[in-house]
């Protein structure tokens, strides 16, 4: 079966405290939104310590178009893109040896905070030196369900292609999507929780000859679940000054209703139970969500630990987060045979799961 042969993350250079992110929120909001006093204990309530930018804190206080900013997306995310692949590539942590981008078969990027054609899959491509015969497969539009649905993609790839090496690339610069004229609730919380965040996994077929230096994550199978009618849950509402979060204050509610049956279904094909799950490599939404996750699959604290880290030093980026849990599980955790449950939930409404086996 496919291995997750190594992984990479990156943090962008502006790292800022969660205090300063809601003076500056304070300062642009005040007279504008009613009850801000009240509605600003987002901030101290979600857990977040932290989280890492593109830009300065003050480059907030600037009006910018929306053309600026995505020029800038397309610029950074290249910029990142790179740094992060090849890490992913060289990262001694996992790899008995470096990996050229040469011997690389197909790259799967995803992201859903700018807009690019080509997609920036093929601007890092003239950066490095991959084959002019590479697969390139770019996903917009899921959210923080991407990292999860980009490791899927690539295990249907690489059950297809047994003798080949694929790349899963994660960029969102959600920083760039803040709107300081937006004075919806939604936009509040979003500003108390985004952040930006860049990651690379290396997925490989059966027959992939290369040596990891301790166990490592097989996929042994995913599952994709979608909600009927729930556009209105999460996503983007693209206006003329650029991209507006929506985000229902229901989420975690249709969690502890939705996930579990659909976590439930997806072992018992396995012939699993949650009781036998070792590892919760869980997207960390929000404290809200995590409390969810905890509650519709009858674990706790003792699971979402990692990912409530993660959350903690980074905020929610979106899809590279999920990855970001993932990289610490295979840091710490390397005894084989242990299982892990890696999910997470996007705008459709849908979710992305993936039954993960430590292997040797």
């Amino acid at each position: 079966m496919p291995k997750i042969a190594s992984i990479s993350t990156y943090n962008p250079p502006y790292t800022l405290d969660q205090n300063n992110i809601e003076h500056l929120t304070k300062e642009l909001f005040t007279d504008k939104i009613p009850q801000l006093e009240r509605l600003l204990k987002v901030f101290k309530n979600g857990e977040i310590k932290q989280r890492h930018f593109c830009v300065p804190l003050e480059w907030h206080k600037i009006e910018h178009s929306f053309e600026e900013r995505n020029n800038l997306y397309i610029d950074l995310a290249v910029e990142y893109g790179v740094n992060v692949i090849e890490s992913c590539l060289s990262n001694t942590l996992f790899l008995d040896q470096p990996l050229s981008p040469k011997e690389i078969d197909g790259i799967i990027f995803v992201s859903s905070t700018g807009i690019s054609t080509p997609s920036i899959d093929a601007r890092i491509m003239n950066k490095l030196e991959f084959s002019d015969r590479m697969k390139r497969i770019p996903i917009w539009g899921l959210g923080c369900a991407g990292g999860a649905a980009g490791i899927s993609r690539a295990y249907d790839y690489c059950l297809a292609h047994p003798n080949e090496k694929v790349l899963v690339v994660c960029v969102e610069l959600c920083s760039l999507t803040f709107q300081p004229n937006d004075f919806s609730k939604s936009n509040l919380v979003g500003a108390s929780l985004f952040a930006d965040g860049v990651s690379c996994l290396l997925v490989c077929g059966d027959k992939v000859s290369i040596n990891n230096k301790k166990p490592v994550p097989y996929i042994v199978d995913t599952a994709s679940k979608w909600m009927p009618d729930s556009e209105d849950v999460m996503g983007w509402d693209l206006k003329n000054d650029g991209l507006h979060v929506i985000f229902s204050r229901d989420i975690p509610s249709i969690i502890s209703k939705w996930l579990g049956p659909f976590i439930d279904d997806f072992l018992k094909e396995q012939n699993l139970s949650k009781e036998q799950i070792d590892y919760l490599v869980a997207h960390p939404g929000g404290k809200k969500v995590l409390a969810a996750y905890e509650e519709t699959l009858n674990m706790n604290e003792q699971h979402t630990a990692i990912s409530r880290e993660v959350l903690h030093n980074h905020g929610n980026m979106s899809s590279p987060t999920v990855h970001y849990v993932l990289e610490q599980f295979m840091i710490t955790e390397s005894k084989p045979n242990r299982y892990g449950l890696l999910l997470a939930l996007g705008p459709g409404f849908s979710g992305e799961s993936l039954l993960l086996q430590w292997r040797d």
